[in-house]
């Protein structure tokens, strides 16, 4: 299957559309390529009830890097009274810049930030970094990511603020983030369904909001199915409607979780719409404390192993990253949820057993 992003402008741009389409300048070329953003060590163990060792995360994540992964989402600076699993965010980010791990190809390492707080409180860790020379020849490079609500009662239960409110405080972070030079970018939340509001979250919404993001300075927009409720009807109404208000698609990431099972058909779809970045969980974990009943996220695991089987490019070598997911699922005492990850482990048993038996008989030739 032949990956292809399509290229042409809509005629029924809004102004806000033309004002998007002229400054992007159509600038990223079109290739087979597709990027996955790791959430794990965030969205994926933010939910987990069990306190996770902070040595544990840290292994995630300096695992993770070792796959190919070019952007792995490693913690949240949010209050440890509402999300006490991301506490030790500081501490993480504070490893990652004194010691980051080996990986193949350059990383980005995100972390979320709820409102101008967070902020302060990732620059205590990350500005004093940038003030002296670093020694580690790492390539690694860090920015954050900011998430609004598409419904106002989600947004309340959320952040305690309406969607207006939000968008003026994100204001603040973007002016301070230009100022530092650290790039942002942006999560819609329930985009494709609210556990509050129901199933049907207005698209022109999500395209607004998502246009006004972009204006002011992200340089990506992951629209996310926080509830899962997306379809593949839902979902391709959703993306065109992004299209037919200006928003080029590769500004555009698609965060899934898999509460119905309908994730990979609406990776699909979003794929054929020119999608060309996702966001997943190794092992299927995650799983939101404002949305009740949601599950988690896309398996990073059945993500790989459905794109390259379209044709497509990952750069992320499936065997380990299912060896992580094993591994990092009886860490947390949850259950493997990466049915192409379950999959590959026993493929890689049976070709070791096959291994070992080759090589019994080579013994046996010898004697």
């Amino acid at each position: 299957m032949k990956l292809t992003i399509p290229r042409t402008i809509p005629r029924n741009l809004s102004h806000r559309g033309h004002a998007l389409a002229q400054r992007r300048h159509f600038a990223k070329p079109t290739n087979d390529f597709v990027t996955i953003v790791e959430v794990g060590p965030r969205d994926g163990l933010q939910n987990e009830k069990t306190p996770i060792e902070l040595d544990t995360k840290v292994e995630l994540v300096r695992r993770l890097a070792t796959t190919g992964l070019k952007t792995i989402e490693a913690g949240s600076f949010v209050s440890p009274k509402w999300t006490p699993q991301m506490a030790g965010s500081g501490k993480i980010l504070s490893h990652l810049l004194t010691s980051p791990p080996p990986s193949p190809v350059p990383i980005k390492y995100q972390w979320l930030l709820p409102n101008t707080k967070g902020l302060e409180l990732f620059n205590e860790v990350y500005a004093p970094s940038q003030t002296t020379s670093s020694t580690s020849g790492s390539a690694a490079t860090h920015e954050i990511a900011i998430f609004l609500a598409a419904t106002e009662s989600f947004s309340k239960r959320n952040t305690n603020r309406t969607i207006a409110e939000s968008i003026a405080a994100s204001k603040a972070i973007f002016t301070s983030a230009r100022a530092a030079s650290i790039p942002v970018r942006a999560y819609i939340s329930v985009a494709l369904g609210c556990p509050f509001e129901g199933p049907n979250t207005d698209p022109h919404k999500v395209a607004s909001m998502a246009a006004e993001l972009l204006e002011m300075g992200a340089y990506e927009v992951s629209v996310a199915d926080t509830t899962g409720m997306g379809t593949v009807h839902k979902t391709r109404d959703l993306l065109k409607t992004l299209k037919s208000g200006g928003i080029m698609m590769e500004d555009v990431a698609m965060h899934f979780h898999d509460t119905f099972g309908q994730a990979l058909s609406n990776i699909l779809v979003s794929v054929e719409e020119g999608i060309r970045t996702f966001d997943s969980a190794v092992g299927g974990l995650g799983g939101c404390p404002y949305s009740p009943g949601a599950t988690g996220n896309v398996a990073t695991e059945d993500l790989v192993y459905t794109l390259h089987s379209l044709g497509a490019k990952t750069g992320v070598d499936l065997d380990e990253i299912s060896r992580i997911g094993e591994w990092i699922t009886g860490q947390v005492g949850k259950g493997n949820e990466s049915r192409a990850g379950k999959g590959t482990l026993a493929r890689l048993r049976r070709e070791e057993e096959k291994r070992r038996k080759a090589e019994d008989e080579k013994l046996k030739a010898k004697l």
